[in-house]
């Protein structure tokens, strides 16, 4: 991957675009028709074709406040979580090729885990270009991509998106802006109005789902466990790893399909 798009990459997105929306709303879309059909998608997508990069951000929020309701009012628990992991941001996946590869050879999840791990790490210190404290802390803290793993679940734990004004931010209200990394949504985190359903941060633990199961080629589950959105501190993601023997029976099954 190139440098210049690795470091776009690390660094986030401050303000979306009106790229940036429309590739959100189509996703959205895409999904919504895959899990709940037409009828739903186009009452939950009602009035997104106004939704541009001029947008107001309180009008952006507003908007999807109000469909993310809909959602949780007509779509079952499994599929709303179907349709907002379809939503997320990607992680490049040629940044994923030997890790795949790795796990190909080896099938050993903690080896892999080990190098996701070194590839956060790598970012921190030649992309954000953070000092060996800071590292130190963020690692003790268990935040980042790789997140820490005891057998087959693995809890990551954002990093906050503006790093160092969160750490120096003393409200707590302050602090949770500048943790979170939606830029469709980042506003509501210090809105005084109701609170936008933490159904939609299920966007971002997709970003994890889709990491695990370009290494695994298999199906990940994925749990909020905690969110600024809702008042929480950090941005907790529970991911949950197929076991060894479930792992060993899908490839018996993938390369034998009639057992």
């Amino acid at each position: 991957m190139p440098e210049k798009e690795t470091s776009e990459f690390v660094k986030g997105v401050e303000k979306p675009s009106k790229a940036f929306e429309d590739q959100w709303l189509a996703k959205l879309s895409q999904a919504l028709d895959a899990t709940v059909g037409r009828e739903i998608r186009e009452r939950v997508l009602e009035g997104s074709e106004e939704l541009a990069a001029s947008t107001n951000q309180e009008e952006i929020i507003d908007w999807t406040r109000r469909a993310i309701g809909l959602l949780d009012n007509l779509v079952d628990e499994e599929g709303r979580k179907r349709i907002m992991t379809a939503c997320a941001c990607h992680f490049p996946e040629q940044r994923l090729v030997p890790l795949r590869a790795k796990y190909e050879e080896s099938k050993d999840l903690d080896t892999v885990h080990g190098m996701l791990r070194e590839l956060f790490i790598s970012d921190l210190k030649n992309v954000l270009k953070l000092d060996d404290r800071l590292i130190a802390d963020i690692l003790r803290w268990g935040w980042g991509v790789a997140g820490v793993k005891k057998g087959n679940l693995i809890v990551a734990t954002k990093m906050p998106f503006q790093l160092r004004k969160h750490l120096e931010a003393r409200d707590p209200k302050e602090k949770r802006y500048y943790y979170c990394h939606c830029p469709r949504i980042r506003e509501a985190v210090k809105s005084s109005n109701p609170r936008l359903s933490t159904t939609y941060c299920y966007c971002g633990a997709g970003f994890y789902k889709d990491i695990w199961e370009k290494i695994l080629q298999r199906p990940v589950g994925v749990e909020v466990l905690e969110t600024v959105l809702d008042g929480g501190e950090v941005c907790r993601i529970a991911i949950y790893l197929p076991s060894e023997s479930a792992l060993r029976a899908m490839g018996r099954n993938r390369n034998n399909p009639i057992e």
